[in-house]
């Protein structure tokens, strides 16, 4: 009898484990916005996870052996977890992830990326457009120059007839 209330409060506290690892998931999905290959892949993830965790718990603590109150134990850990904490778990890593990745990772970015784009900057005003500049003024001035030959040596002659049949 000892023994199985031990090994009933063993996978009481897998399933609270499996509700812990349930939130991690939620929490990824919450926080970051997922496409459906990559839902997939995480209930798969949790699935094979949550299959490791009772595996490993049966075969270190029952001898490999399951039993109808280790179900039991499992499934009154999810919900005791569920009930009691999750929702403020949930709430508590979205907010430290949405200011951490949100606020203080992206400040770091742009601190890292603003020298590359000052230096940009100041190549593009001072190279970049200056060339670009020569290129098109004299662009189009041999554009211009193409359609003085054009037209004086007359290569779009007007069109003549022959047999009701447009001839250029």
């Amino acid at each position: 009898m000892n023994n199985q209330t031990y090994l009933f409060l063993i996978f009481t506290l897998n399933g609270f484990l499996i509700g812990i690892l349930f939130d991690f998931f939620r929490i990824i999905r919450k926080s970051f916005k997922t496409n459906d290959i990559t839902t997939y892949v995480e209930d798969i993830l949790f699935w094979i996870m949550t299959g490791g965790i009772i595996l490993y718990s049966m075969c270190t603590f029952s001898d490999g052996q399951l039993r109808f109150f280790m179900i039991l134990g499992i499934i009154i850990g999810v919900v005791i977890y569920i009930l009691a904490l999750s929702k403020y778990v949930i709430n508590v890593c979205v907010f430290v992830i949405d200011i951490i990745f949100k606020k203080i990772l992206l400040t770091i970015i742009r601190c890292v990326i603003s020298p590359f784009v000052a230096v940009f900057k100041i190549i593009k005003k001072y190279i970049i457009r200056p060339i670009s500049r020569i290129f098109i003024n004299n662009g189009k001035k041999i554009g211009k120059y193409l359609k003085k030959i054009v037209k004086k040596r007359g290569f779009f002659a007007k069109k003549e007839k022959y047999n009701n049949i447009d001839i250029i």
